[in-house]
């Protein structure tokens, strides 16, 4: 019979570099690995067939080149030198935790012993870490005493290494050191496939151990597997197998072995089998097969958590582990949002973590998978494909179509430039696609193109169909200094600042903003620039025509005072309708200058005395509506006992005591003796009335008003002076 180990092949480190540097390979056609990625040759001949080469050093590796990290991992020093340089690191897990406890402890001060082998790349770089400093031990008969003695030492293991052996060299270190910390940092997944090879070696009559001849880990299975059973044989291949037949054949491998050697090697050892127990019942025993890379599996959602979801694959062994990122590439999804409990689903084997004893599943691959065929038909076919924006990355965008990813180049997510990608994750999307690397699965799609193809139809319909104030209703797309241009279906119109209000505005954003829709209409038309010339403004909300409709000659109106010039005051009637009271018309007397009496920001009352509407002016006067100031009546007068008294008749003005006015008889003032001055010399020449005879200082003015003689009732050309003698005109 054979019976294959359950531990052999890679381990969980192993295979995520070995995955990992065949992803990198699909993204990028220039790759290196610094150093073989693992100890396994047909891989390497593998990955070199594929354009991949190692370096030992980063500066050999061309400046265009990706670098790998693998797995063995690397010094700290080795980092320094990648600044700068584009890498992936795929050092395994545990190999970093090492790292890590190096570093600390090392700066802390305690001598670091790393137990391994001190040419193995995994040893180098864990030494790198504590500045090359280490003391490296591989042999218990290592002279610990003399250069250890007087340290506190920090102890970890190479991954790789015996576990007897570092026993061992621990107990030694305990009893020689002043104080020591030990890490036991064998890997898990190494002490369990020492151990079986311990065990099946025990119980069979030939073991062989794959893997390559210079991995550590498969040198220490041989190790292990010949002290136990002598016809113990170390193969790379199946082309590498004894030709001898033997009842009971063990068979395990390395860490770095692949499963399909595995098989192959099992496949040629069912040969010598002397039962009747078939290749295909022995594999089905051992379980190996189901668990290699890229096999589509059926499982059962036994458990949903927070960010994973664990599948029982029926017969095999371990449970499936699907983490949340591997059931889709939708992050606003939680697994609960995907399956439940009791759902059968399909799932990609990714590889198996034997640390952990679970099956590494991806379901995300699987659609992927699904979904290529459908893309590469919708790439051919130039299909529109409905697409959902789920992150923004370096340079673009990334949509979800179909379970595909597929890239939108930044200039492509939209009509216009986009300043923050970030605002578009979420949006749900059509693209077509321009661009497709089979052999890389990468796809480029675009969503300008059908906004291209959308507006120019748009442009089409409204060019064909414009006219001379037809009206549209569109939304404002961008605001400038000098107007709003708004978007009328594919054509976008401008709104000119003076259209957008009848009120004097500065900047178009006082009266709209982005996003607003406006109702406007064709003022003007340039086919040829292929300009419009919108119209917003209407003609009802006009101040002129408001003004029109409720102001009137006459009509008395509260003003306030918004302009003073030289001439006068403009003051506003209602907004943006301004009228003109002139200097003459804002108080009943002389002033010199407006500011005598009104000032910016009054409020007054003034009367409209003209309009004229086709100049847009209007005349106001405050002057109109001050009252008069009316003459008083003549005083009454009244003889006594030889005095006149004067009594006034103005109800508002009080006399107490009588007035004295002196007598001035009229027989002895007579008319001929009035001044020249009452008589202008057209109406009565001096000649004609001599001076002589009536001198003034005999009869002054005051006692004789001329209003008792008007000079209009007879004027000189109609009755000359010579005709009417003066005593007739006194009485």
């Amino acid at each position: 019979m054979v019976k294959l180990a359950k531990t052999a092949g890679f381990c969980y480190g192993v295979k995520r570099a070995v995955d990992g540097v065949y992803e990198e390979l699909e993204k990028k056609d220039k790759i290196a690995t610094l150093g073989p990625v693992i100890h396994n040759p047909q891989i390497i001949a593998d990955l070199e067939s594929r354009g991949v080469f190692s370096y030992e050093s980063v500066f050999e590796i061309p400046k265009d080149y990706r670098i790998i990290i693998r797995a063995h991992g690397v010094g700290k020093k080795v980092y320094e030198e990648l600044c700068g340089r584009e890498y992936t690191d795929l050092t395994c897990p545990m190999v970093k935790k090492i790292h890590r406890i190096v570093e600390e402890h090392h700066k802390k001060g305690f001598k670091i012993v790393i137990i391994g082998d001190k040419n193995h790349p995994e040893v180098i770089g864990i030494n790198g870490w504590c500045d090359d400093d280490a003391y490296i031990i591989y042999d218990k008969n290592s002279d610990i005493d003399e250069k250890l003695a007087d340290f506190d030492v920090c102890v970890v293991a190479q991954t790789t290494i015996n576990r007897e052996k570092f026993g061992e060299i621990v107990q030694k270190i305990k009893k020689t050191c002043k104080s020591s910390i030990i890490f036991d940092t064998i890997c898990i997944a190494t002490r369990e496939r020492q151990e079986e090879a311990d065990a099946l070696s025990r119980e069979s009559d030939m073991m062989i151990v794959i893997g390559g001849k210079e991995s550590s880990n498969t040198g220490k299975l041989f190790e292990i597997s010949k002290k136990n059973c002598p016809h113990t044989y170390l193969v790379e291949t199946a082309a590498d197998l004894p030709q001898e037949r033997y009842n009971k054949i063990g068979i395990t491998a390395g860490a770095s072995t692949p499963g399909g050697i595995i098989e192959e090697v099992v496949k040629a050892m069912s040969e010598n089998l002397q039962n009747e127990e078939s290749f295909a019942e022995l594999f089905e025993k051992s379980g190996i097969m189901t668990l290699s890379n890229g096999d589509i599996v059926d499982g059962t959602v036994v458990e949903v958590r927070n960010n994973e979801v664990i599948v029982d694959l029926g017969g095999f062994k371990y449970n499936g582990q699907l983490a949340a990122d591997q059931i889709t590439d939708d992050p606003a999804l939680k697994p609960s949002d995907v399956v439940k409990e009791g759902d059968e689903i399909k799932v990609y084997v990714v590889g198996v973590n034997d640390a952990e004893g679970k099956v590494v599943l991806s379901r995300k691959k699987l659609v992927a998978m699904e979904s290529w065929n459908k893309i590469k038909a919708a790439y051919d076919e130039k299909q529109v494909l409905d697409g959902k924006i789920v992150k923004a990355v370096k340079g673009g965008v990334v949509a979800l179509c179909d379970g595909s990813q597929v890239f939108i180049p930044a200039r492509q997510a939209a009509q216009g430039f986009v300043q923050d990608l970030q605002t578009l994750v979420g949006q749900d999307v059509k693209l077509r696609l321009i661009e497709l690397d089979e052999r890389r699965r990468r796809v480029v799609g675009s969503v300008r193109v059908l906004l291209d193809e959308a507006r120019k139809e748009k442009e089409e319909k409204f060019w064909s169909e414009v006219a001379l104030d037809k009206k549209y209703t569109g939304a404002v797309k961008s605001l400038t200094s000098f107007g709003a241009f708004v978007d009328l279906g594919g054509v976008d119109g401008l709104v000119h600042i003076s259209e957008l209000s009848w009120n004097k505005i500065k900047h178009p954003s006082e009266v709209v903003k982005e996003g607003d829709t406006l109702e406007v209409y064709i003022k003007d038309i340039d086919e040829e620039k292929k300009k419009i010339s919108l119209g917003y403004k209407k003609a009802e909300d006009n101040p002129w025509t408001i003004a029109k409709n409720t102001l009137n000659v006459g009509d008395t109106v509260e003003v306030k005072i918004v302009r003073i010039m030289p001439f006068g005051a403009f003051a506003q009637i209602i907004p943006n309708v301004d009228g003109l009271i002139h200097i003459s018309q804002i108080a009943n007397r002389r002033i010199e200058k407006p500011e005598d009496v009104l000032s910016i920001g009054d409020t007054v009352e003034a009367m409209i005395t003209d309009i004229d509407w086709e100049n847009k002016k209007i005349s106001l006067s405050m002057r109109a509506l001050i009252p008069v100031e009316v003459e008083p009546e003549p005083a009454e007068e009244e003889v006594q006992d030889g005095e006149t008294l004067v009594y006034s008749t103005d109800p508002e003005v009080e006399v107490e005591e009588p007035i004295e006015v002196e007598e001035a008889p009229v027989e002895e003032a007579p008319v001929e003796e009035a001044p020249v001055e009452e008589a202008p010399v057209e109406e009565a020449p001096v000649e004609e009335t001599p001076v002589e005879e009536a001198p003034v200082e005999e009869a002054p003015v005051e006692e004789t008003p001329a209003e008792e003689a008007p000079v209009e009732e007879a004027p000189a050309e109609e009755a000359p002076v010579e005709e009417a003698p003066a005593e007739e005109k006194a009485e």
